[in-house]
């Protein structure tokens, strides 16, 4: 026969409250047990106690031991037995029996215990008078246990054994909880019919009644859930659609030119950028995206498509045309529909290409120190020992290249963290007047090799809130390149020429030689030479204005060069005036 819904509940959970009945009281019963049973053993170790600390008191001795336990023992209960084995197991004293004619007891349960861990209890049959006891031995450290014991009789058998008035409480609550699962199985029973119901509408497609509700309970309350998730799974609809327009505005608003085409190649999508791109690179004008796979140029595109052999689901491809570079990639999926990207990569590969340059003119500004560093040392180790003056020479040779290598290891590393790390610069307000002095001051000895003279014409009252480090960089950089390429016997001035709400204005020139004007455009770029032996004949980096024009866009300043009428070279700078909340604000 087989059992309804309602039956099996009650069938399947009367089991498992009843098991869990039998173990609460099993439980319980083991508990209270355990707990009474060391009650006795505690009151059991006082006595012990008591008889130890009484014979340590009073006795020095193993005889008077023994009659001292005698006198201690009649004021002990008078079920109590008391024994003093020493730690060999012989019997040297016991209150019910005689000690001599006691065998050894060095094997007893509870002294085998006391042994291992001090103390000892176990329940047993007396091998000296079949008496069953409750023992309990102790281990003291002057040679002997005490061994107390107390007749196991109905007395301590009922003290030990807990009651049954616990077990006919769980038995109570056990027929209530089967008479309370009794009445909400029925409900439940209820509510399923009522989930039947909904099941059947939603099913059938047909509206719920407005006057449609569940009961209140758990079966209830799951039916109401479902309902709701079934109108959350409409508004998730609603969202991914909406999700999906999303998708496609991005698309229309990327850089890049996409299309979505089915399997059979029709389009799905595309963007105005796709259209544009394709038309730039196909000879015709073309509306109709499909009909690209139809031209040569993307012949490769349409062998990869055709080749059910590939791979990979991917496939690049790059094109010139009209001064311009494009990147077209492919990518397949699994329904075989694919994607038609076109990117205008003429920037990107120019910036790449950029980076190619610095990388390759600083290995070949790298290699002619280092050169000369090994050619320096591959002489010096030919040479005589004795020859010392010659040696003298190629040392201070080679050290001045590491010096320049050094130098130039130093520019490349600012630059880099200029243009890449620029926050780790700390800015706070720096005093002009006072920086342009302190420069002066660390280049006082090169000014008087080369009779030049240093003039600072800035107010006390000029501060720029921005990078020290910085700062002092772009001033010692155009000062020791004045130096350098200036020649001997000029002045060289630094000048703040106008200052109001807004900026800063300076003028940084010398009197030497100047540039020529083809130059003058091109001096701020990275290794750029007027002539190609000037860099290298001072000992310069080639970088030197290089950082001074990033360390000026770092100040968001702006910074010219010009040759004067007078002659000489001059360098005109403006610093804007940032308030200083504005400019912390922004760095947070």
């Amino acid at each position: 026969m087989k059992l309804t819904y309602k039956q099996r509940i009650v069938f399947y959970f009367s089991i498992i409250i009843a098991v869990f009945t039998v173990g609460i009281i099993f439980f319980e019963q083991q508990q209270v047990q355990h707990e009474r049973a060391q009650s006795i053993e505690r009151m059991l170790e006082n006595n012990a106690d008591i008889i130890h600390n009484y014979l340590l008191n009073n006795t020095d001795s193993v005889p008077f031991r023994v009659s001292a336990a005698h006198r201690m023992v009649q004021y002990m209960p008078a079920d109590l037995r008391v024994t003093l084995i020493d730690w060999n197991g012989n019997v040297l004293y016991d209150n019910r029996l005689d000690a001599d004619s006691m065998e050894n007891h060095l094997k007893r349960p509870e002294i085998q215990k006391a042994i291992g861990f001090s103390a000892g209890s176990n329940v047993r049959m007396s091998a000296s008078n079949s008496v069953r006891y409750l023992y309990y031995a102790k281990k003291y450290n002057e040679g002997y246990f005490v061994r107390v014991a107390l007749p196991y009789d109905v007395k301590i058998h009922s003290f030990l054994h807990a009651q049954n008035s616990f077990m006919y409480f769980i038995l109570l609550f056990f027929i209530v909880c089967v008479l309370m699962m009794l009445y909400f199985a029925n409900r439940f029973s209820r509510s399923l019919k009522q989930l039947s119901d909904f099941s059947l509408n939603v099913k059938n497609g047909q509206p719920l009644p407005p006057s449609f509700t569940f009961s209140d309970d758990e079966v209830g309350q799951v039916s109401a859930d479902i309902v709701e998730n079934y109108n959350l799974l409409q508004e998730n609809r609603r969202r991914v659609a909406l999700e999906r327009e999303k998708l496609l505005q991005h698309f229309q608003y990327s850089e890049e030119g996409i299309a979505i085409f089915s399997e059979n190649r029709k389009k799905i999508y595309s963007n105005s950028h796709f259209l544009q791109y394709l038309n730039v690179l196909i000879d015709k004008p073309m509306l109709e995206i499909e009909n690209l796979f139809s031209d040569p140029v993307f012949h490769e595109v349409v062998a990869f498509l055709d080749d059910h052999s590939r791979y990979d689901n991917t496939f690049a491809q790059r094109f010139d045309k009209s001064g311009k570079q494009f990147s077209v990639r492919v990518i397949i999926f699994d329904d075989k529909s694919f994607e038609l990207y076109i990117s205008d990569i003429t920037k990107s590969e120019k910036t790449r290409l950029l980076k190619q340059e610095m990388t390759n003119n600083i290995a070949h500004e790298l290699r002619t120190p280092v050169t000369s560093i090994r050619g320096y040392l591959e002489t010096l180790l030919s040479m005589e020992a004795k020859d010392v003056g010659r040696m003298r020479n190629f040392l201070d040779r080679a050290y001045v290249q590491t010096i320049r290598l050094s130098e130039l290891i130093q520019d490349i590393s600012m630059l880099t963290k200029i243009e890449e790390a620029s926050d780790r610069f700390e800015k706070e307000p720096v005093n002009m007047k006072q920086l342009l002095d302190e420069l002066g001051a660390d280049l006082n000895s090169k000014f008087n090799e080369k009779h030049s003279k240093y003039v600072v014409d800035v107010g006390a009252d000029v501060v720029i809130y921005g990078s020290r480090t910085l700062l002092y960089s772009i001033f010692r950089n155009l000062t020791e390149n004045a130096i350098a390429y200036g020649g001997g016997n000029i002045d060289i001035v630094v000048r703040c020429y106008m200052k109001n709400k807004e900026a800063v204005y300076f003028e940084f020139y010398d009197t030497g030689v100047g540039v020529e004007e083809k130059h003058l455009v091109r001096i701020f770029e990275r290794f750029y030479r007027v002539n190609e032996g000037r860099t290298r004949n001072t000992g310069g980096s080639g970088l030197g204005l290089s950082i001074v024009k990033n360390a000026v866009l770092f100040h968001r300043g702006n910074i010219v060069a010009k040759n004067r009428s007078e002659g000489g070279l001059s360098f005109l700078m403006s610093f804007p005036l940032i308030p200083l909340e504005e400019d912390r604000i922004e760095e947070d």
